[in-house]
């Protein structure tokens, strides 16, 4: 049996593959559709396998949220060129929204989640078929709050997501918290959240600067926890000055909302090199 146009797109529009691959995947499975979605996804995969060496270094990250859920889902690839695509877009769209409906707790899980009827790592790999290019799940994060909010910088490569923790929060509000996250890269929400390991590194810099310069040992602690201030008020969320309004911090600009408003939570996903 001839393989038709009609044929050929109707397993386009089921694979995303490419015109060629699946007139070729038809007519050797004799236009067996099974057996040619088989073609093209074991073609994935031995792609996928090809490239396992290379660096995905590019790729397109996208964030929204549901409700009281919201999540961010990064997905890598080896140029630019392809991650800039519709296909390719659409492909990190559709696991975003699978993430928002399902709300795995890891990676794994979203992985594993089905999409179209196919897994999300299948989804993954059929795209590796057909680009040629090495792909992969670069990040998957997620936040429960009262008020969430999910800001993409332009270029699908930074994206942050907010929880507040309070309900009906206004929405030009928690966006300019994470456009914040965006443009400031906190650590955290405040000095309590700091991980104890970057406290101690911090001090144990400011010590050894301090050394340096010949200062008494008697004051090296005090230096130090002078360090520590500086550095809580250039990398916690709340402390951290407002990049709108620098006269504030982003704890005054919440309070002025509402005395009890705050950030509980955030997550930022960024592509390009720090």
């Amino acid at each position: 049996m001839a393989v038709t146009m009609a044929d050929i797109q109707h397993l386009r529009k089921m694979t995303g593959a490419g015109m060629m691959d699946c007139k070729s995947a038809l007519t050797e499975s004799e236009n067996d559709f099974d057996k040619a979605v088989e073609i093209i996804r074991k073609k994935g995969q031995a792609v996928a396998a090809k490239r396992e060496d290379r660096e995905a270094a590019e790729g397109c990250v996208l964030a929204a949220t549901q409700g009281d859920f919201a999540t961010i889902v990064a997905v890598k690839c080896e140029t630019d060129f392809v991650a800039k695509g519709a296909d390719f877009i659409d492909m990190v769209r559709k696991i975003l929204n699978i993430a928002l409906e399902k709300q795995p707790q890891t990676a794994e899980e979203l992985l594993d989640l089905a999409v179209e009827g196919r897994k999300v790592s299948e989804l993954i790999t059929d795209r590796i078929g057909v680009t040629g290019e090495k792909m992969e799940l670069g990040a998957y994060e997620y936040l429960a709050a009262p008020t969430t909010i999910a800001y993409i910088h332009p270029g699908n490569k930074l994206a942050t997501i907010v929880g507040l923790n309070q309900a009906g929060v206004e929405n030009q509000v928690a966006k300019d918290v994470a456009m914040q996250v965006a443009a400031m890269n906190p650590v955290s929400v405040d000095k309590s959240t700091v991980p104890a390991e970057i406290i101690e590194r911090e001090k144990k810099i400011a010590r050894e600067k301090a050394i340096e310069q010949g200062k008494p040992e008697n004051i090296l602690d005090r230096i130090a926890e002078g360090a520590l201030t500086k550095y809580y008020k250039d990398f916690t969320l709340l402390m951290q000055d407002f990049v709108k309004d620098s006269k504030i911090t982003i704890d005054d600009y919440l309070k002025k909302q509402n005395k009890d408003l705050t950030v509980i939570g955030f997550k930022r996903v960024n592509l390009n090199v720090e």
